[in-house]
């Protein structure tokens, strides 16, 4: 007689032990079968081979127990029951050890300023002299370090030396001064941006050699730096403007005096110890009051001024290094182009501000696509002559914010684009105390607001504003 052994199936769940299932009907009581009669005891032979296992009978009435026999194999696993109910969740396991700390992300947009959207009364903007050491603050370049603060870069006319200004404060109401360059005749038309390595990058020209050279920051302040020159060839280094290019590596614009051309040159490494030079534009007498950005596609986008057409043109570069660039004229209406600033807009178009000496007016260009082969123009402010020594950011609301001098007045003006495009600004005076507003130059600071550098004629110093809102005007406030 046969016993046959019925495996259970027990399935693994997480967390403890689920509860029992069920135990499943008695089947059926089969019938008695018939007894044997009692034979004569014989000598037990050896256990014959196992058969092969048959199929399963009826169940009969139980018999009486017999001798155990010899364990069968195992039988066919039963199909597998149905889930039990989940049982409650386990204890949480022990608390894992601390991942390492991830690297730091890159700087997002500054927001914009929280403190002017509770303020309930108009506030002026505030007016600061930062360096009044002799005749200091030509060719000024500004630009926010990688410490939140401002620097900036410009000419000491006294001593013929090229100087930086490191802000103490989000405002710049004070800051410490360092002499960069002292040899020979240099500091001409600074231009200063931030570099991959969080330090300043400063491109200049060296009047006394007639070269163009580069100034890398030994710190965040700025309190010395190391110079190097790139161009020697001819007299070259007029008209520099100096940005960061998709690779890390500075890129600078300037102009060739001795053959009247737009050159451009590519940093070999981060310090910008060497580069590679390359002529854009030789076309006429081309590349005065350059000025460089990096485009949405990651290509140098350049404006300056066509002397020999009187007009404003845009070169877009063709490669990471510039090695060559599509022109276009964007204003040939009357003479235009002159101090020409270049940014990309928040709709990642160029927007390029500069002066028309026809009209004495200031102007805007919008471009029509990335590579900038048009634009739409518009006259920003025709009261008086206005529009010299411009120079565009885009403000923390997206829109243009640009500084220029009013000559008729002699004073500093601010306009504030009133829409992507630029096609109308509202337009406010800064500062009219003396001769002011030469060579400005304006950057958005860690507090969302403008900031900006220039030169005071009558006093012969170095100045900051500080915009106490978006639109840089005193009148402005909130309900």
């Amino acid at each position: 007689m046969f016993l046959f052994v019925i495996m259970s199936l027990v399935i693994a769940c997480g967390g403890s032990d689920g509860v029992d299932g069920s135990e499943g009907a008695q089947g059926l009581k089969g019938d008695t079968g018939v007894a044997g009669q009692d034979g004569s005891a014989a000598v037990e032979g050896k256990d014959g081979a196992i058969g092969p296992v048959g199929k399963t009978g009826v169940a009969g009435e139980k018999g009486p127990t017999g001798d155990t026999g010899d364990t069968g194999k195992d039988g066919l696993t039963g199909a597998e029951g149905t889930n039990g109910a989940i049982g409650p969740a386990g204890p949480n396991g022990d608390t894992g050890s601390t991942g390492s700390i991830g690297s730091i992300g890159s700087i997002g947009l500054i927001g914009a300023s929280g403190a002017s959207i509770v303020r309930n009364i108009p506030v002026s903007n505030v007016i600061t002299t930062l360096d009044e050491t002799g005749s200091v603050g030509w060719y000024t370049s500004f630009t926010i370090g990688a410490d939140g603060l401002g620097l900036v870069s410009y000419y000491d006319n006294t001593n013929n030396d090229l100087k930086v200004a490191h802000c103490s404060d989000t405002n710049c109401t004070t800051a410490t001064t360092t002499t960069l360059d002292a040899t020979g005749d240099v500091g001409d038309y600074t231009s200063i941006t931030i570099g991959a390595d969080g330090l300043g990058l400063i491109s200049y020209y060296d009047a006394t050699n007639d070269d163009l050279k580069v100034a890398h920051c030994s710190d965040t302040n700025c309190t010395a730096a190391t110079t190097a020159t790139i161009d020697a060839t001819d007299n070259v280094g007029n008209y520099t403007s100096i940005t960061i290019g998709a690779d890390g590596l500075g890129l600078i614009s300037y102009y060739d005096d001795t053959n009247d051309d737009l050159k451009v040159a590519h940093c070999s490494d981060i310090t910008c110890t060497a580069a590679t030079t390359a002529t854009i534009d030789a076309t006429g007498d081309v590349g005065e009051y350059t000025s460089i950005t990096i485009g949405a596609d990651g290509l140098g986008l350049i404006s300056y001024h066509d002397w020999a057409n009187r007009d404003l043109k845009v070169a877009h570069c063709s490669d990471t290094n510039c090695t060559a660039a599509t022109t276009t004229t964007l204003d040939a209406t009357g003479f235009v182009g002159l101090d020409t600033s270049v940014t990309i807009g928040a709709d990642g178009l160029g927007l390029i501000s500069y002066w028309d000496i026809t009209n004495e007016d200031i102007k805007a260009a919008h471009c029509s696509d990335i590579n900038c082969t048009a634009a739409t123009t518009t006259t920003l402010d025709a009261t008086g002559d206005v529009g010299r020594d411009t120079s565009i950011t885009i403000g923390a609301d997206g829109l243009g914010l640009i500084s220029y001098r009013d000559a008729t007045n002699q004073d500093l003006k601010v306009a504030h684009c009133s829409d992507t495009n630029c096609t109308a600004a509202t337009t406010t005076t800064l500062d009219a105390t003396d001769n002011v507003g030469e060579y400005t130059s304006v950057t958005i600071g860690a507090d969302g607001l403008g900031l900006i550098s220039y030169y005071d004629s009558t006093n012969g110093d170095l100045k900051v504003a500080h915009c106490e809102n978006a639109f840089c005007s005193p009148y402005f406030r909130r309900r």
